[in-house]
């Protein structure tokens, strides 16, 4: 029960620390377009109805660790994940994307390249070089329980990124559906599990991009290292 109220209160902890971190960075934000409020107090809300399924020969002690790390990662997301989803570089370089007006038939011919390559392609040393993905590294610097995060367009094709990803396209998968989902905007909690691209073991939250006019043009998907987050929260709390 102990360690079970360390959790939980560092959780907290995060949640406020998180906050003021990207407060502090813009600290003359103009007020929010009530479209793009209404929008992510919606997503929080979805947030906080999503569910873990806790195997069913787990022990006890292995379920509550596992409801522990998934209350961290429920309060990481709406702390700190939410608020990128309107990271004007984000919101600047999507545009961008959609603008050129790609058809699906030319992105699949670019995922079908992307995959099969064997030297990196000069598409990808782009994706890994450009605004989106020096946002990302920063990003990602600042908050180390992050790894492969990767930005997709109102199409599911690759933005920007950390990490050379499989696939260039997105589009048929839950991690855009799910969070584009329709332009409509959406969360999607993936499975924890190796991710064969990084080899490391993470959850994928993936999340709308929103326009300063509240509409979703893209999308996100973060791999967040949920025991990393869980010995970070324990360790801020130990060292008060």
């Amino acid at each position: 029960m102990k360690h079970t109220m360390m959790i939980l209160t560092a959780a907290t902890m995060v949640c406020l620390s998180t906050t003021s971190l990207f407060a502090a960075d813009e600290p003359n934000q103009p007020a929010v377009n009530p479209e793009v409020q209404k929008l992510m107090d919606r997503l929080a809300g979805d947030v906080d109805k999503l569910a873990l399924a806790l195997p069913e020969n787990a022990t006890e002690a292995e379920k509550g660790k596992l409801t522990e790390e998934f209350t961290l990662l429920k309060n990481f997301v709406k702390s700190t994940l939410l608020p990128l989803c309107v990271n004007k570089v984000f919101v600047q370089e999507v545009i961008a994307q959609n603008t050129k007006g790609a058809t699906l038939a030319e992105i699949q011919a670019i995922d079908k390249q992307w995959s099969e390559a064997e030297d990196e392609l000069p598409i990808q040393t782009e994706k890994l070089s450009n605004a989106c993905a020096q946002e990302i590294k920063k990003i990602t610097k600042k908050f180390p329980v992050l790894g492969e995060t990767f930005v997709m367009d109102n199409q599911g094709a690759n933005v920007g990124q950390n990490a050379l990803t499989s696939d260039y396209w997105q589009g048929d998968e839950p991690k855009w559906k799910e969070s584009y989902k329709e332009a409509k905007g959406g969360v999607d909690l993936g499975k924890r599990q190796l991710d064969k691209s990084t080899d490391v073991v993470d959850q994928k939250v993936s999340l709308p991009v929103i326009d300063e006019q509240g509409k979703v043009i893209g999308a996100i998907c973060f791999g967040v290292k949920v025991e990393l987050l869980s010995q970070t929260a324990v360790a801020s709390d130990s060292g008060k």
